[in-house]
């Protein structure tokens, strides 16, 4: 507010952003603590902001400097825990993590700390996920590292799972999809893994599994159930010019969910449509490929490119 109406009095500031005198009196002085307002000379009582290059480059300066110390010794203890950590015993191989919040927590850490790729199996299982999860996929994914999901076909029927899929989806995630995966898992540039040590409704508990040959063999569970999953296409968009013998977007959609196991209704269900629009969809793929069964149809939307194991 200093800033666009260049100076002002407490009790204009104040009123202008609907706060107590005090508590604008107080945040006045924070800000001239860190360089960033001060009192006029010439008007007694009336406060102007400082140049916002000169104060926030100041502070930017700083804050580089601290993150450049922090880096610094981040590396020093990294290569300090390798020298130590050169023949690791085996009960530092893994660890248990016991409590929904540290679970949660871990697996953050876990996505934050990916550097090339997470790998991820995901079962139906419903489950919290906080802000602070989806926050540091999203982080994970703009620094550029890759993800490989596979989720049990049941995944899409919940309420959340299509809007969840297509979001994944967007961000460039690679998902895939099979009728039931052997136990939840995420691995970390097959250096890190977490997964799960108890039964559904008992207290959340993880191991943490570090290199090792239980990690992989983990990794190589992770590459066996990929193989065999069907990946999944959702909000799919076709080139500006749509041929008239290649199926849409929508038909695309409608064809990998069926070929994910879902029927008819619940096709129609999660795409808001009706279920004879579906119905009449699927009827036109399998004339455009001159098919009679939906089986010859599966397998020519794969000879096609349509889909793809």
């Amino acid at each position: 507010m200093l800033v666009a109406l260049g100076a002002a009095e407490v009790p204009d500031l104040a009123h202008r952003l609907s706060l107590p005198v005090r508590q604008t009196e107080g945040a006045l002085r924070h800000l001239e603590r860190h360089g960033l307002a001060a009192q006029s000379s010439a008007r007694p009582g009336r406060w102007v902001a400082a140049p916002p290059g000169v104060a926030l480059g100041a502070l930017l300066t700083q804050q580089r400097h601290e993150l450049e110390r922090a880096e610094l010794a981040a590396t020093l203890l990294a290569q300090e825990y390798r020298a130590e950590a050169a023949e690791p015993a085996v009960h530092d191989l893994v660890e248990v993590v016991t409590g929904a919040s540290a679970v949660a927590h871990r697996f953050v850490q876990l996505q934050l700390g990916a550097v090339e790729e997470v790998c991820a199996l995901v079962d139906s299982r419903p489950e919290v996920v906080t802000g602070a999860e989806n926050e540091a996929e999203e982080r994970a994914v703009v620094r550029g590292v890759a993800y490989r999901v596979v989720i049990e076909r049941e995944v899409l029927t919940q309420p959340t799972g299509i809007r969840e899929a297509t979001t994944a989806l967007a961000r460039g995630e690679h998902v895939r999809v099979t009728p039931r995966v052997p136990t939840k898992l995420v691995i970390a540039d097959r250096s890190l893994a977490m997964v799960p040590l108890t039964a559904p409704g008992a207290e959340p508990t993880a191991l943490v599994v570090h290199a090792s040959g239980l990690l992989e063999s983990l990794a190589g569970l992770f590459e066996a159930v990929w193989r065999e999953s069907l990946p999944l296409r959702l909000g799919a968009t076709g080139s500006a010019e749509q041929s008239l013998d290649t199926p849409d977007a929508t038909d695309l959609e409608i064809l990998s969910l069926l070929l994910a196991g879902m029927t008819d209704a619940s096709v129609a269900k999660h795409l808001e449509l009706g279920l004879r629009t579906v119905q009449r969809r699927v009827k036109g793929l399998m004339e455009l490929a001159g098919v009679t069964t939906r089986l010859q149809l599966g397998w020519y939307a794969y000879e096609r490119g349509w889909v793809a194991r």
